[in-house]
């Protein structure tokens, strides 16, 4: 879920977005258990393929020992007493939207004509020891942050930046210095990376027949292709990443705003996956397994339908009541009015409260 330009015009005095989220960690779990009720003849090529889907990094090997302390993992009594026990203990996780900004498919879809990937949206995702509470705390793209000396795949090291755009961190280390740089700024440890591709996440809502969405104002946003009245929408796949994108066409054209409209659109896209019988069609639950698992960068813990059924069954307490949303806070940055710094000591104060 990315924006059309590098560049936004964030400003002062923008409210937490509150708002209630099913875990799209345990969403996709139960997706991904369920395909493997396909057909006997077909079970095994289809794991197989969903399987090589999923495509990782190795963050932990990347960075090393220099990091936050690592939360201590405690397992639960599993459901049957041969299979090993699922885990129960606290957990962070990183979960950031990229996309391509390339290629005139991608400008159809409003990405802009910008070379290589962006990833604008990021989200820590702090469940609670007991794994049936969690808080989702969005993370402003133009937040100015001070971002470190990161590792690179080539051998090197990304230099030191001051005042940096925190979304710079993914141009020019990709996950590994996004991971860092959240580490660094939080002082929270990371145990897991999820990265999801966006042009997939438009293959996943046609392949869940649409989503929808009930809009509070007028969208008119040329650079998403996004134009939309008041009220409620069914959305296909095209323009639902649009209303993920969009950002010009409403409110002041902040990417604060926008990161509203995204809690809205993951809310009807969990709300859609609920009411599909997937375990009924086969079919459509393939393709949505597949849309699901085709979209995934995730680090080494996650990167195999093992560990990601591991991780949604260990949700299953984990209700929509008890999902919290909100934004890190931030005010207008003395720097520059169109970009945003921690509000502080309440942001400081937050992600203690994620440890």
């Amino acid at each position: 879920m990315t924006s059309e330009d590098e560049h936004g015009d964030d400003k002062e005095g923008a409210a937490r977005r509150g708002g209630r989220r099913s875990g799209l960690l345990k969403a996709a779990g139960v997706v991904l258990a369920g395909a493997l009720v396909l057909s006997a003849a077909g079970a095994g090529w289809a794991y197989w393929h969903l399987n090589h889907n999923i495509k990782s990094v190795d963050i932990n090997s990347a960075l090393g020992d220099d990091r936050p302390a690592k939360s201590v993992t405690t397992p639960t009594a599993s459901a049957s007493a041969s299979a090993a026990p699922l885990p129960s203990g606290a957990v962070n996780i990183l979960v950031l939207g990229s996309d391509s900004r390339s290629g005139k498919a991608n400008a159809k879809l409003g990405g802009g004509n910008s070379s290589g990937a962006r990833s604008d949206t990021a989200m820590v995702v702090h469940i609670d020891e007991g794994r049936t509470k969690a808080t989702v705390v969005s993370i402003p793209r133009d937040t100015l942050v001070n971002r470190p000396s990161c590792p690179t795949s080539s051998g090197g090291t990304t230099s030191v930046a001051y005042n940096a755009m925190f979304n710079s961190a993914y141009s020019v280390g990709g996950p590994v210095c996004a991971v860092k740089t959240v580490e660094s700024m939080t002082n929270v440890r990371m145990d897991h990376y999820i990265e999801i591709d966006f042009s997939g996440f438009a293959k996943l809502v046609d392949a869940l027949g649409g989503v929808t969405v009930t809009t509070d104002e007028d969208i008119d946003d040329d650079k998403s292709h996004l134009h939309l009245k008041a009220g409620e929408h069914h959305l296909n796949g095209t323009k639902a990443l649009a209303l993920a994108r969009t950002r010009h066409g409403i409110g002041d054209g902040s990417d604060l705003g926008r990161i509203g409209l995204q809690q809205k659109l993951v809310k009807a896209l969990l709300k859609q996956i609920s009411s599909t019988d997937l375990l009924t069609n086969p079919t459509k639950l393939y393709k949505v397994a597949d849309a699901v698992t085709g979209s995934l960068t995730t680090d080494t813990g996650l990167d195999s339908l093992g560990e990601l059924m591991k991780l949604g069954q260990s949700l299953k307490g984990l209700s929509s009541d008890e999902v919290k949303t909100v934004m890190m806070p931030v005010v207008t940055a003395p720097s520059d009015p169109n970009r945003v710094v921690a509000n502080e000591p309440e942001a400081s104060d937050l992600w203690a409260s994620l440890k």
